[in-house]
């Protein structure tokens, strides 16, 4: 599909080019671009006078290990649960192997960002995805909106994901010491480490989690006749 008849203003679908890809979906436009086109795209679309989208509302980390493939392949439940974790079908929830698993396949981490054009009182939803390597990675934005720099830093902490030029990307959720990162999908769902009080030592220790791996099963609550 030709990206000047799916975008909201064909002007500005000129100037972008090949370089973004329209699409149009139930809550609004959306484009996406390739890592190495961010930063032009970016400042194309705050700057250009047909976009002016002067204002960052949000930037998000997505995980897409697994899209689409569902656990869930029963058509009835029972007072004992769903078949979804007794036998699973997939791998992405229940690894305890390594803190931080290779990353496998194409497109897997992307960055999100929701954008709003107060003088056009327009909004629009920009994805890029990473470059692969062993840290996915886009270029920062935040010599473009200053706001990026703490939405940067949290996707990087929950997702690993490394922005590019960032002057200080570091962890701003989890606490010192933490390994891995909790919203990839790989995370294991009781983390690595667990925090307790030492009243001999008298301080907070770090210690491997001593939580027994295990699937929990959802169940179905049903009123008894």
């Amino acid at each position: 599909m030709d990206s000047a008849e799916t975008a909201p203003n064909h002007a500005l679908a000129e100037r972008l080019g090949e370089r973004a890809q329209w699409q149009e979906h139930a809550d609004g436009p959306a484009l996406e671009v390739a890592a190495a086109d961010l930063l032009e795209v970016m400042s194309l679309l705050r700057d250009d006078p047909e976009a002016r989208f002067e204002q960052l509302m949000d930037l998000a980390g997505m995980d897409y290990a697994e899209f689409g493939q569902s656990e869930w392949k029963t058509e009835q439940a029972s007072a004992t649960g769903f078949s979804r974790a007794v036998h699973p079908a997939t791998s992405a929830r229940y690894s305890f192997d390594a803190p931080h698993p290779p990353i496998s396949g194409e497109r897997r981490f992307a960055v999100v960002y929701h954008l709003l054009s107060l003088s056009r009182n327009q909004r629009l939803r920009v994805r890029a995805y990473c470059e692969d390597g062993e840290w996915p990675s886009v270029p920062s934005v935040r010599e473009l909106w200053r706001c990026a720099d703490w939405y940067e830093r949290e996707a990087f902490d929950l997702f690993g994901i490394v922005f590019e030029g960032h002057p200080d990307l570091r962890r701003i959720l989890t606490d010192y010491g933490f390994i891995g990162h909790p919203l990839r999908r790989d995370f294991p769902l009781s983390g690595h480490m667990e925090v307790r009080y030492d009243p001999e030592l008298r301080r907070v220790v770090y210690e491997p989690v001593s939580i027994e791996a295990r699937v929990g099963v959802p169940r179905v609550l049903r009123e008894t006749a």
